[in-house]
């Protein structure tokens, strides 16, 4: 097995942020791992282990996004993909982040109305009591 990189100026953005992301998850479980074993007694097996992880999703990260063919093509068609998508403009996102708060906040309001609606009918049929509830 060859320690060259598949294609190695295609896919550059969506290769770079992958390998950050499973990077920091892969140097999170370490210390996850490692925190498991780690007491005074226990300290170089506990540093051992992280450290052997480390190894292994480092591995992984160099197998996943460097040297296997079926990866790397669908991170390159990802990206690829992505770059043909028409994203929206500031205007339309902001336009739409205003009808989903205003509809939250109506939605909110008529439950809270239709709430009130019903304590206010429980109490006049006597089936609540006013001064026991908060």
């Amino acid at each position: 097995m060859a320690m060259e990189i598949y294609k190695k100026g295609q896919g550059y953005w969506t290769r770079l942020m992958s390998v950050v992301a499973v990077g920091l998850l892969g140097l999170l479980g370490a210390y996850w791992i490692g925190g498991i074993f780690w007491s005074d007694e226990h300290k170089y097996t506990a540093t051992g282990v992280g450290l052997a992880f480390c190894a292994l999703a480092l591995w992984g990260i160099w197998h996943f996004f460097a040297a296997s063919p079926r990866s790397v093509d669908f991170l390159v068609a990802t990206e690829a993909e992505m770059k043909k998508v028409n994203w929206s403009t500031r205007r339309e996102i902001v336009g739409s982040t205003i009808v989903v708060i205003f509809t939250a906040f109506s939605i909110s309001l008529f439950c809270y109305l239709f709430d009130l609606g019903f304590y206010f009918a429980f109490v006049f049929l006597r089936v609540l009591d006013p001064t026991t509830t908060s």
